[in-house]
């Protein structure tokens, strides 16, 4: 059963923030003045702070629990396995490692069998890149400058998120960034129907110049999160395929985000057809329960190293609590229909923004993939001037603030990042809450609508 804390008196609870705020640090923020929700606990789509204000969680924390807040199937699961045994080394075999991975294998596309576990998204990046380098004996990397693989330094180079520019002279070396194909912003200034899907040959014209003998991988989120839902034209991903069985380069997807029924499919890659030979994921494996990432590789390179060591190690590789916790929560995307539904509610969340973009002439786009989307907030939709730039400064997020401060004040946790507003609810959520989120951010847009021109 739900279990949370009797009332509490007004200073235990300004005692609550002072102990984070004094002794704690916030990432990505100034540590002074920050107001953040004092959560006292979850239930489904909402959460609840200790003055028992709800609000409704439309990102899903930071689009990683999936299955929703106060799933007991997942406590329950995790003492069971504490009581058996809490910590055994990577080198020692537990029922709930082989139950995990047996299911990563049963559920991934294609030849991908075999699961070295991490303990994060960036944990899984770091181990797919050095991984791609030791098995192809190249060193180069292709990523995407509109993307975001993790805050460690290999994720963070492999990355394009300006959040990494102040640690920028501590880079890895060896990875090159290709434009995106940001289809709304295209940068060859072309309209998807009819272009060339330039920005593929953009990737092999920088193949060729990088030297293909020199690629280990190209580096690709299996959809859009963060950086925008930058949608991919439909056959974006195969030609990617192609290109790497051209020149032998690996193709790894980043399932971090976009894994696990997020985008109404196991993975993102599966809204393609497309095979990679790595998939690196972590978030919605536990649904954000227990922190544990995955790096999921295909039998042909799991196989290379059955008569050669394979040195990649972590501590926590495998944490029997963590795989228990990942094993139970595949049982409830399934038992419960969640992965079904992220596709019906997300087809749903797009009828329904098409309605608010009839009412709000700040919505510039809306993309969305399952329930994993974002509304692009413009000032002009013929310009598609935004309405806060790319990595905006503090003094040019004036107005998406104010639309943020509104989301927060009608009672909605969601993330809002320079000009977006992002739409990534648990895949429990039904189209009551649906319609309860999205009044919520249509009175806030309405904020954004006053700059409109």
């Amino acid at each position: 059963m739900l279990i949370h804390t009797e009332e509490l008196t007004e200073a235990e609870k300004a005692e609550i923030r002072l102990n984070n705020a004094d002794y704690t640090l916030f990432s990505w923020s100034k540590q002074a003045g920050l107001n953040p929700i004092n959560v006292e606990y979850g239930k489904g789509v909402y959460i609840y702070d200790y003055d028992g204000k709800r609000y409704i969680d439309f990102s899903s924390g930071l689009m990683n629990v999936n299955i929703g807040h106060g799933h007991q199937r997942v406590t329950d699961a995790v003492v069971r396995q504490m009581q058996q045994v809490s910590y055994v080394t990577p080198t020692c075999t537990t029922k709930a490692r082989g139950d995990l991975g047996k299911k990563l294998a049963e559920i991934s596309p294609g030849n991908l069998t075999k699961t070295l576990f991490t303990v994060c998204g960036a944990t899984a990046i770091e181990n797919a890149i050095k991984l791609a380098r030791l098995y192809t004996g190249r060193h180069k990397i292709i990523a995407r400058y509109r993307a975001f693989h993790g805050a460690s330094y290999g994720a963070m180079t492999a990355g394009g998120d300006p959040r990494k520019l102040s640690s920028d002279s501590q880079q890895i070396p060896n990875i090159i960034h290709v434009e995106d194909p940001y289809c709304y912003r295209c940068p060859w200034s072309q309209e998807m129907s009819t272009c060339q899907r330039e920005c593929v040959s953009h990737i092999e014209r920088i193949i060729e110049f990088e030297g293909p003998e020199n690629i280990a991988a190209i580096l690709m989120e299996g959809e859009s999160g963060s950086s925008g839902c930058i949608k991919y034209p439909p056959d974006y991903w195969q030609k990617l395929r192609d290109l790497c069985d051209k020149y032998g380069i690996l193709l790894i997807a980043d399932e971090v985000m976009s894994g696990f029924g997020r985008t109404g499919k196991w993975f993102g890659v599966d809204n393609f057809g497309v095979v990679p030979d790595m998939i690196a994921t972590a978030k919605g494996l536990t649904a954000g329960y227990l922190p544990l990432g995955a790096l999921i590789v295909s039998d042909k390179i799991a196989k290379h190293y059955d008569d050669r060591p394979l040195m990649l190690g972590l501590t926590y590789s495998a944490h029997p609590v963590a795989c228990a916790a990942g094993v139970e929560v595949l049982s409830i995307y399934e038992d419960e229909n969640m992965i079904e539904n992220a596709a019906a509610m997300g087809s749903y969340v797009e009828q329904q923004v098409d309605f608010l973009a009839q009412k709000h002439p700040c919505i510039g786009d809306f993309r969305n993939t399952g329930l994993l989307g974002c509304i692009e907030v413009v000032k002009n939709r013929t310009t598609k001037e935004p309405m806060a730039p790319f990595n905006a400064k503090p003094q040019e997020m004036t107005v998406m603030n104010q639309v943020a401060a509104k989301i927060r004040e009608l009672g909605m946790y969601t993330f809002v990042r320079w000009n977006y507003v992002f739409i990534a609810p648990p895949l429990c959520i039904t189209r009551e809450e649906v319609d309860e989120g999205l009044a919520i951010i249509s009175e806030a847009l309405s904020i954004a609508d006053a700059y409109c021109v």
